[in-house]
This record gives structure tokens, sequence and C-alpha cells, in this order.
């Protein structure tokens, strides 16, 4: 995208409203956070092809307004705030207002021009909160589980196992829900059965890559790695050579690579000696295991773009 020729869009998004700035004409202005502002919007927004959106995620508020600017045609992109507020205290921006941020979030979308969103089905939306809701209440029995370890007191420990098996219920409806919600959708129901052929990948690793790694076989096996963030940084300086280390990238889908990557280190054959030949050249742990996540984060990217199943005999690379 030519930054001379495009408007670079700034949206600082909020519970209740939308403060937007268009570069390079510096035209700021707000909207209400709701459909009536969704119109609003997209009516003060230059024609799609001549200019691209950047928001901050903000822990969902920003998914409705994602969706109806997609829907517009619009290219946009969600970036990390931590991202934005680097970007700003390296400019030497220390104030903080709605206004400025959605001035400080269109210059770092016309610098760093960040990867756009994948464009999601009405069912993949769906999807994403059953899977969302899944997951807070799997960390919520997790808690409450560690708890009961540390309690002694016989009502509190009843109180604490009547709400663990309350949310075992749950869970298990909403495994059920999503189970359904994929098989309904032809395009979720052969990518989930294509990447579950694969040993050491189950249900809950797929679903959470249909969600939250839309752009899975739309990428090369770099970009892919770099994007999870299961990819190891350079940490050189002169003569000076340091540890590489992965950074960044999405903690939710490391997070079921890595419950993955340790089952497939059993089960999976070509994980398993590509693990052992790390592990004999002295390689620690964490390092085998986050290797192995990359190769099996790799090779599921390759059987999407190539829609081929698993072969233990000639492993996609």
């Amino acid at each position: 995208m030519d930054c001379t020729s495009h408007a670079f869009v700034g949206i600082d998004v909020a519970k209740h409203s939308l403060d937007v700035c268009l570069l390079p004409s510096e035209r700021t202005f707000g909207v209400p956070n709701d459909a009536a502002g969704f119109r609003r919007l997209v009516r003060q927004l230059p024609a799609p092809e001549s200019c691209r959106v950047v928001l901050e995620a903000t822990g969902g508020y920003q998914r409705l307004v994602v969706a109806a600017l997609v829907a517009a045609g619009h290219t946009v992109a969600v970036v990390n705030p931590r991202q934005v507020r680097d970007f700003a205290r390296g400019l030497g921006i220390l104030a903080k207002t709605d206004r400025l941020d959605a001035r400080v979030i269109a210059r770092f979308g016309q610098q760093a021009q960040p990867r756009s969103v994948a464009i999601r089905s009405e069912k993949q939306a769906e999807l994403q909160e059953l899977v969302t809701r899944r997951r807070q209440l799997v960390e919520l029995r997790t808690a409450e589980k560690n708890r009961l370890e540390t309690t002694t007191t016989k009502t509190v420990r009843q109180s604490i196992r009547r709400h663990v098996d309350g949310l075992d219920k749950q869970i298990q409806q909403l495994e059920e829900a999503i189970g359904k919600l994929v098989q309904s959708d032809q395009e979720l129901s052969t990518k989930a059965t294509l990447l579950e052929t694969v040993p050491g990948v189950g249900t809950v690793t797929v679903t959470s890559l249909l969600v939250d790694l839309p752009e899975l076989g739309h990428l090369n096996r770099q970009q892919i790695a770099a994007l999870v963030g299961v990819a190891p940084f350079n940490r050189d300086s002169g003569k000076w050579h340091g540890r590489r280390a992965i950074w960044g990238g999405r903690s939710a889908v490391r997070s079921v690579l890595y419950m993955a990557a340790l089952t497939a280190r059993r089960s999976n054959p070509i994980i398993r000696a590509f693990a052992e030949r790390l592990e004999a050249t002295g390689k620690p742990f964490k390092v085998v295991l986050t290797a192995c996540m990359r190769k099996l984060l790799v090779i599921l990217n390759t059987m999407v773009q190539q829609n081929i199943p698993w072969n233990p005999n000639l492993p996609p690379t």
C-alpha cells in the first residue's frame, strides 16, 4: 500500500465510544460504539480501497466495529496495545487521551502497516465466542481446584466441589455446542477433519486453531511461526551472541500447541524422532518443546495449504 496515496484511520475503542483520526488530513471525530455509530463511521470514512483502518485489541469491545468495517469492505488491522504504547513513547508522546490515542494508532498504522484481520464468517464469529467462553470456564475450574488443595474447612471444600461440578457440566455443554457448530459448517468441518488426522492434535487444539489462527494455511512457514510466537529471535550485538528466544505472538494458540506438542512427543512418530534428535545434542527441555511446537505448527499449516491429510511417511514441509 502506497503511504502517500492512502488514508490511514486510527480508532481508539472504548466501551461506549469510538474516537477516530484520519491521516494525512489529521481530521478527527467521534461516534458511539453501537450499530448506529458504526453506520456513521462508515459514511465518514474514505472509500474502502483508499484507506486502511487500525484498532487496538481491547478485550472484545472492538469486535463489533471490526465486523462492521470488514462487512463494508474496509481493510482492518487489530494490533497489540503494547506495541502502540511503545511506539508512542518512541515518538516522545507520553500524554494519553482518547483523541490523542486515535492519532497515535493512525501513525502506527501508517509506519508499521500491520497485517489485516482475516475475514470471518458468522459461524466463525459464533465459534470464537463459544471457544472463548470454554477457555474462561476451564481457567475458572483450574483456579477452584487449586483452592481445593489448600482449603481445610469442610463447608468451603463442599462449596468448591459443587462449583467445580457445575463448571464441568457447563464445559461439557459448550464442547457439545462447539462440535455441532463445526459440523454444521462445511469449511470448518473439512478443516477440522483434516487437522485431527495428526497424532497429538485433539479437538480442543483444532477448535482453538480455527478460532485464534484463521491465517493457518494462508502464510508461509516463517510467517505463521512468527505470528504465533514460536519463532526464535536473534539477540546479537557486535561479537556478543545471546541466546535465541521467542517473543510476542498469540498466547492462546501457544497454550494449545504446548499441550499438543507434549502429546505429540509420545504419539507422533515425526515429532518424537525430531525431539529425540534435539535431546541427543543436549538441548534443554524448553528448547526442545518449543521446537516441537513450531514443527507441529508448520506441518498443520502445510496440510491446510495443500489440503492433504497426515502422512507419517511423507510429512509435509
